[in-house]
């Protein structure tokens, strides 16, 4: 295990998430974290007369960041986040480079090139948007997502030359965005809580539920779940072997280091309270990085890549390697194995796997995914077990039915909880009447589709509902029939009422909420037809991967969600001016405590008791009617939030409705006019794609 280099105590507590490291000066390292208090720590062990200086923020810090932000100036820069604001600060000349208002908030920053940019941009994930600034305030970079955003990294997925963005939120999903297009998203089981950029276009990542992972590109590689939660995560080389770890730090002070390959733990520490941040830099001067870990209590350590010893690594491999042919081994051995009884499982039982959608019955109303175990003879399934993500809480679920009611049919109601395909490996336990005691287990992985819908029983073909989206598809039905086949559990269309060569049709109700969804194809028409634009949304996603589209322009008529759009901008801009006038308040609140406070203290000094008394009744009263205009101020600030998300998911799901350049221009012509605050041309925008 590694010995750490230095440890150095900081009289100050860190805040968790919100540590950094930069070169203010152009050459020294510096650790900087948010404290309590509103303030920002900046400790520089090069200067021995002033090592630790403090930056007072005024206001509750939510992200933090350095890193070299103006291309001709070798001086990196501060960023600084807070639930409002964004603050570019020059350490090295105590000055501001720019002080920008950011209504969506800042819960995470990243300093870097995006696709083609040529300069560095600070880019701030806020509640369902992204912003890039560069160094002058400018902010050239913006883009929707689908809930708020928690953490981001840049690196080059495609290997193109060129950075993509990778995104986490809390809605659990991971999106990666070239330029401000989105192109790929993958779902996890739990919101998404950092990111780092890995060697060979990997990325790893963690949750709040304890698992941290690795991609290669968008497959996930490993991961593993710990009862604690993990708190930051880096790269860095700690056995020297030129292929960085993965680092986490986590809750209960638990530092450990990962292959990135395989997720094995090559070291790991602990420390005496819970990790704050977890840095990289050349804190010693020695001239090579240290990987520095601090804690929420100021104790900061430093580690080299050669305090870890290299057999260790190849020790885990053998042994990985021994214990993998020793799994092989008696899984084959059990095949081998006869019972002597006789009323053992018979060699030819196989399990068989069956999936439905149901619009509900006695025994599990309300739709749902059902998953079908049989066995093809005598054996009866005593239980089941199905792992999955995402679809109930824990990720398993277990069926054991009663001891007089084992069968050989086993039936598993799953209801996913949004339109994504998942994963499901069950493992069904099998065994014979005669013996409650012997059984054997097989393991099955099953996918079920995108669209959980199932048909509907009263279709209605001539009437198209009042929201939909139409577009042009030059496809035959047939090869629709093959994109249905892949993405619903339904009835072949061929078979359909109302479906022929030159027409096709498809009639659902969603498993959820009863939602209705009708395809229809007339022609080189499209028609999707669902309340929800995010299901429409995700049906002309899906259209597009499946025939290879690169451009697709789309007509949307979604009267509720117009109507909605209006009343929000409405109550956008009267929460806005009620926040301008609850400040104004405060601000003319706090001037009246500062001259009573005056007034108590020349009374004090005076001996005159009984204006004394007067002034501090005369505080609490004022102080009482500052604290209620500053959970009035949180509330509407949280309400301002609340609307900006909804807005936001709305012009993301309406940039989905379309395919190549016409999906990436549909987010900064909306974004122009909810500035503008010009909801006829919002709703035109969102109706044709165009201004």
């Amino acid at each position: 295990m590694a010995v750490p280099l230095y440890t150095i105590f900081l009289k100050h507590r860190i805040l968790p998430g919100r540590v950094t490291i930069g070169k203010y000066d152009g050459s020294h390292s510096c650790i900087t974290a948010a404290t309590s208090g509103d303030r920002v720590l900046i400790h520089s062990p090069h200067l021995k007369e002033r090592e630790v200086s403090m930056l007072n923020v005024n206001q509750g810090v939510t992200a933090i960041c350095a890193g070299k932000l103006n291309p001709t100036d070798d001086k990196e820069v501060l960023l600084i986040g807070t639930q409002s604001t964004v603050l570019a600060y020059h350490v090295e000349n105590n000055t501001d480079l720019f002080y920008k208002e950011v209504s969506d908030g800042a819960n995470v920053i990243v300093i870097g090139k995006v696709g083609t940019s040529t300069t560095p941009l600070a880019i701030v994930g806020g509640n369902c948007s992204i912003q890039g600034f560069d160094w002058q305030g400018n902010d050239p970079y913006w883009t929707v997502t689908g809930d708020n955003v928690r953490a981001l990294a840049l690196l080059d997925t495609d290997r193109d030359g060129q950075n993509e963005l990778v995104v986490g939120s809390d809605d659990f999903d991971v999106r990666i965005f070239k330029e401000d297009a989105l192109v790929h998203e993958t779902s996890e089981t739990e919101a998404i809580t950092a990111l780092v950029a890995l060697k060979d276009n990997k990325f790893a990542y963690s949750l709040a539920n304890g698992t941290i992972g690795v991609y290669d590109r968008m497959s996930r590689a490993w991961r593993v779940k710990s009862k604690n939660a993990p708190v930051c995560l880096a790269a860095f080389d700690i056995d020297g072997d030129g292929i960085p770890e993965l680092v986490t730090g986590w809750s209960n002070g638990k530092v450990d280091a990962r292959n990135i390959k395989t997720g094995d733990v090559v070291f790991h520490d602990i420390l005496s309270h819970g990790i704050a941040g977890i840095v990289v830099g050349d804190y010693t001067m020695s001239g090579k990085p240290q990987l520095i870990v601090c804690s929420t209590h100021g104790e900061i350590r430093g580690y080299d890549t050669t305090s870890t010893v290299k057999d260790t690594v190849q020790h885990g491999d053998i042994v990985r390697e021994l214990f993998a042919k020793k799994q092989a081994l008696l899984a084959e051995l059990k095949n081998y194995t006869a019972d002597p009884t006789g009323t053992g499982i018979p060699a030819n039982t196989r399990l068989l796997t069956d999936i439905q959608v149901s619009p509900g019955s006695k025994l599990f109303p309300g739709g749902h995914v059902i998953v079908q175990l049989n066995v093809n003879n005598m054996t009866v399934i005593r239980s089941a077990t199905v792992f999955a993500e995402g679809i109930f809480q824990g990720e398993t679920y277990v069926v054991h039915p009663r001891i007089d009611q084992v069968s050989d049919s086993l039936s598993i109601p799953l209801k996913p909880p949004k339109d994504t395909p998942l994963d499901i490996h069950i493992r069904a336990f099998v065994g014979t009447t005669a013996s409650k005691t012997q059984f054997h287990v097989f393991e099955v992985t099953r996918q079920l589709p995108r669209f959980s819908m199932y048909d509907n029983a009263s279709p209605s073909h001539k009437q198209i509902p009042d929201s939909f989206v139409t577009f042009k598809m030059n496809e035959p039905p047939s090869r629709l029939e093959q994109w249905q086949g892949q993405n619903f559990l339904v009835s072949p269309a061929a078979e359909r009422e109302g479906s022929s060569r030159a027409a096709w049709i498809l009639n659902l109700v969603s498993v959820r909420d009863k939602s209705p969804l009708l395809l229809k194809l007339e022609g080189s028409v499209m028609t999707v037809a669902t309340p929800h634009m995010s299901v429409a949304a995700d049906v002309i996603q899906s259209l597009a991967n499946f025939f290879n589209l690169s451009s697709l322009q789309s007509l949307a008529e979604f009267p509720a969600i117009f109507s909605s759009l209006k009343d929000q901008l409405s109550k956008i801009e009267e929460l806005q001016q009620n926040s301008a006038k609850i400040t104004a308040t405060i601000a003319d609140t706090a001037n009246l405590i500062r001259g009573l406070i005056v007034q108590a203290e020349d009374s004090r000094l005076l001996m005159v008791m009984k204006d004394l008394r007067e002034c501090y009744s005369q505080l609490q009263q004022v102080n009482s009617e500052l604290m209620r205009s500053y959970a009035l101020r949180n509330a509407n600030h949280n309400e301002i939030l609340t609307t900006l998300r909804n807005i936001n998911n709305i012009i993301q799901h309406a940039a989905r409705l379309r395919v190549g350049r016409e999906k990436n221009e549909i987010a900064q012509q909306c974004r122009l006019a909810v500035a503008n605050n010009n909801v006829n041309a919002l709703i035109k925008i969102i109706k044709t794609g165009e201004v």
